[in-house]
């Protein structure tokens, strides 16, 4: 019988689970071994689709979604090397995102579920992405402090055993990733437009412009973006009002900046109010370089140590989504069969 208390640290090295993620634009499936062990990480991504749209769009995702979902989990199993049989249970991503998007991958998870006889595990989003910091950080183990940082949400959290989540603070507004995005297209830069806005700040000066840093000087763990996007608009609409050229990398650099100077300075606060010697950083917006780096040196000058993920498990994929349906499974959790999307989920809110 599996040990229902099992944390992270924890191998099962037999158990064989696929993983399905379709929140938004990527078509992903993955097969992870014993929790740790990646045997194929399969994405189909819909970004040169959506970039003709500047950003993506709802029902374009989901039918391309029914296009590929089967060809894409066919590709998983394949590579892995096992046939569907061998799999003990299957995790799908059933919230947040795009409604029509979950259901594609909710609906060809119930149906391989019910055909296989199998489990059926339902994720959140946003708690795949913490549980890619598991897949190549062997050692990390709670208490500690993770900030999951994405295109829609910005969550920081105090974990302090497996599983058990204390939400700190989250935006109260638009997400960091989302300033990233429409300040981008506000710009003229192609979507996505996170990348995008890191590589023009290369060239840019942080210091150019001083936009807003949301509640940083606040008593909370919270976050608010949009009066950031709100100055880097009108700053833009100004210079364009004047017939000026925009300096589009020092608003880059001086936007992405006020976002770092938030995120660091609100996550590390936490670390040390909670006195924990370990911080996670995952999510989208987890692989932008001046973030990795600037919470890595303010952290390590605290004694903090800093783990992320590869920038492959940082966006949306199924091995995340498979390696927290596994330390689900050992806990002999499994999910209704009337699971159904739930786009607006938040991490904390019950299945």
């Amino acid at each position: 019988m599996v040990d229902k208390q099992v944390g992270w640290g924890a191998e099962h090295a037999d158990v064989l689970v696929l993983g399905i993620e379709t929140s938004c634009d990527e078509t992903a499936a993955s097969v992870v071994k014993g929790g740790r062990m990646v045997l194929s990480n399969v994405i189909a991504s819909q970004v040169e689709l959506h970039r003709l749209y500047g950003g993506v769009v709802p029902e374009i995702a989901s039918r391309k979604h029914i296009e590929l979902i089967m060809p894409v989990i066919d590709l998983a199993l394949k590579k892995a090397k096992i046939k569907p049989t061998d799999l003990d249970c299957i995790a799908v991503t059933y919230g947040p995102g795009l409604v029509g998007a979950l259901l594609v991958g909710l609906s060809s998870a119930k149906a391989m579920a019910l055909a296989l006889g199998c489990p059926l595990i339902g994720i959140n989003h946003i708690e795949g992405h913490i549980y890619a910091n598991v897949l190549e950080h062997k050692d990390v183990e709670p208490p500690l402090v993770c900030l999951t940082v994405s295109g829609g949400h910005t969550d920081l959290l105090y974990i302090d055993a497996y599983g058990d989540y204390k939400i700190l603070g989250r935006t109260r507004d638009d997400a960091a990733g989302e300033a990233f995005d429409k300040i981008a297209r506000v710009l003229g830069l192609d979507y996505p437009g996170g990348p995008e806005i890191a590589k023009q700040a290369l060239s840019g000066d942080p210091k150019a412009i001083d936009f807003p840093r949301g509640l940083i000087h606040e008593d909370t763990y919270d976050f608010s973006f949009s009066g950031l996007k709100t100055a880097a608009i009108n700053h833009v609409h100004n210079l364009q009002q004047k017939g000026e050229t925009l300096p589009i990398s020092d608003i880059a650099a001086s936007l992405q900046a006020a976002i770092v100077d938030v995120l660091v300075h609100k996550t590390l606060a936490a670390a040390s109010a909670y006195k924990v010697d370990t911080i996670l950083l995952s999510g989208g917006v987890g692989a932008n370089e001046a973030l990795r780096d600037q919470l890595r040196q303010d952290a390590q000058a605290l004694g903090i140590n800093l783990y992320y993920p590869s920038k492959v498990l940082c966006t949306d994929n199924g091995a995340m989504i498979a390696c927290a349906g596994h330390y689900r499974f050992l806990k002999g959790q499994q999910s209704p069969w009337d699971l159904n999307a739930a786009p607006q989920l938040r991490l904390g809110d019950p299945v």
